[in-house]
């Protein structure tokens, strides 16, 4: 198998060889928000294809390596290229290109955009990609890596999901890991997410006269109150403790200063545990909102433990951390559609995801290394 595409010329080069927190230092440094992939996926897909035990294919900017060593096991490592947008303060430690809060490269706590989410996890994949057959050394299972864009959008437009349309023969395996950071401990499964709009409807007129016409906005305000007094529930599946969560995330209405607002939209966002259907999911909103005009607009189902599979038992005792659940929704979603249990480890704390002062300890990264390398080579 060859690569789809051939990249072109570019001065940026990926050195997979160095120190796993200076490479993800450098991944770091190219800036890949959502949408602006390409350059990281060129770097990417050129360093793979210098590693002559891999067939590399590329579809848009998402990435397939394989091992094809004819094991009887293959496990998938997964990870996303993308990141959310640059932080708007000027402040800000959470921008690109990265700092080392030390002054000395690789040493101590790294920040910038993607630390955590997932640039440390994307560096382990490349470095285990290079260095897995060093010194004679074979690994004991098959690998796939993949590298994808667009997950930090709605799920319409993810490559992991192009991935699985286009090339899903090339995603078969035993037991997928996604690198999303969880400091270090394995997350079985993840919470299922929904986004909805909710709509009020009123009648426009001048702020002067305002008996005259009819408040969308204030008509909103039930919606806000039974979403504020809403208690989530914490649901157990397969031995884990799944809390879900319901809120408004975004509002709009209104037209100018001086106009009674004849229509306002709530945006509502409910992050549900893995054992309903998205289907299921809205029905909760809807029966909290019953009177109101709630219209779904995006879904992604959750994802069971599945810490059962031999391999993903194997894998939690190498780590040797007791299992946690995955809050956020992640692609490992997307892995236990195709019937592959997944599991999430990766390093860099969850909580920083996002924060304008993301960021990662370089021996977090190099803890998460040596346990993949590990359990790969047993």
């Amino acid at each position: 198998m060859t690569a789809e595409t051939t990249p072109q010329p570019s001065t940026l080069q990926l050195d997979l060889r160095q120190d796993v927190a200076c490479l993800t230092a450098a991944i770091m440094d190219i800036n890949s928000v959502s949408g602006h992939e390409k350059e990281l996926a060129d770097a990417v897909e050129a360093a793979l294809l210098a590693v002559p035990q891999l067939s590399v294919l590329r579809d848009g900017d998402s990435i397939i390596a394989r091992t094809d060593l004819g094991l009887p096991e293959r496990v998938i490592l997964a990870g996303h290229l993308d990141t959310v947008p640059l932080p708007l303060a000027g402040d800000a430690k959470g921008t690109v290109p990265s700092s080392w809060e030390s002054g000395v490269p690789g040493e101590g706590i790294l920040y910038g955009r993607g630390a955590t989410d997932m640039k440390g996890g994307v560096a382990v994949q490349l470095a285990l990609a290079a260095t897995m057959f060093d010194d004679g050394a074979s690994p004991k299972r098959d690998v796939t890596f993949v590298f994808y864009d667009h997950e930090e959008v709605e799920a319409v437009k993810s490559g992991l999901g192009r991935l699985v349309r286009n090339h899903g023969h090339l995603l078969r395996g035993d037991f997928a890991i996604l690198l999303e950071p969880t400091h270090g401990t394995v997350e079985g499964g993840c919470n299922g997410t929904s986004r909805f709009e909710v709509t009020t409807v009123g009648e426009a007129a001048h702020s002067a006269r305002a008996w005259m016409g009819s408040n969308a906005i204030h008509a909103a305000a039930p919606i806000l109150a039974r979403l504020a007094s809403y208690e989530p529930q914490t649901i157990t599946v397969d031995g884990l403790e799944y809390r879900e969560s319901l809120n408004a995330v975004k509002i709009n209405g209104g037209t100018a200063g001086n106009v009674i607002p004849d229509r306002c939209v709530v945006e509502i966002n409910y992050r549900f545990a893995p054992d309903k259907t998205p289907d299921q999911a809205e029905a909760v909103v809807r029966d909290l909102l019953s009177d109101f005009n709630v219209v779904r607009t995006d879904a992604a189902a959750g994802a069971r433990p599945g810490l059962h599979h031999p391999a993903a038992a194997s894998f939690v005792s190498a780590v040797g951390a007791e299992p946690k659940p995955k809050y956020g929704w992640t692609d490992v979603a997307r892995f236990s559609e195709l019937g592959i249990p997944a599991v999430n480890f990766g390093p860099g704390d969850p909580l920083l995801a996002h924060k304008d002062n993301e960021h990662v300890h370089a021996d977090a990264i190099r803890t998460c290394l040596a346990a993949l390398r590990k359990w790969l080579a047993t």
